[in-house]
């Protein structure tokens, strides 16, 4: 296999012996939101910090949830809350420059959801960064976790790739 410089190879070993996944393909993900990178996305060393890398995921995953009418964030009963995120990073991405965000889901569990997520440049075919981030559902007021209400279940059902997981 021939690396590109600046690109790490499909599939490696860290240096704490962790199986490192490989950059993904477009057509692993389901639904694309994209977004413009903003001058404060940048870090000293030129390019995005890792901080908007997570950024860019809650935003696609909560504008995908608010766009299919799932999510209220002023009244809804049910919220989602953040408790795993994760990020592995190939290829470089900053401002000025265009990227998608990928999505699909990986699990739907009883009051939960892991959504996977893949960075891309605008138009290119594997992904820059991917990772993914877990929502618990909870009642709004007591914080106490709840069953997925059936219509996100739904939808979220409608976006599992099986060989996500």
């Amino acid at each position: 296999m021939t690396e590109k410089a600046g690109q790490v190879p499909e599939h490696t070993t860290s240096q704490t012996g962790r199986h490192r996944p490989g950059p993904e393909r477009r057509e692993a993900y389901r639904v694309f939101r994209r977004f413009g990178t903003r001058w404060m996305d940048n870090d000293a060393y030129g390019h995005a910090n890792n901080a908007a890398y997570f950024s860019w995921f809650d935003t696609a995953v909560n504008a995908w949830l608010i766009e299919q009418s799932l999510l209220n964030i002023e009244s809804g009963q049910t919220i989602g809350l953040v408790v795993e995120n994760h990020c592995n990073y190939f290829a470089s991405v900053g401002f000025p420059q265009d990227i998608e965000v990928g999505l699909r889901v990986g699990h739907v569990g009883s009051s939960s959801v892991r959504y996977e997520l893949g960075i891309f440049a605008l138009l290119a075919e594997t992904a820059s960064a991917q990772g993914h981030l877990v929502h618990v559902y909870v009642d709004r007021t007591t914080r106490r976790p709840v069953s997925l209400p059936s219509r996100l279940r739904s939808a979220t059902q409608a976006l599992y790739t099986p060989a996500s997981e």
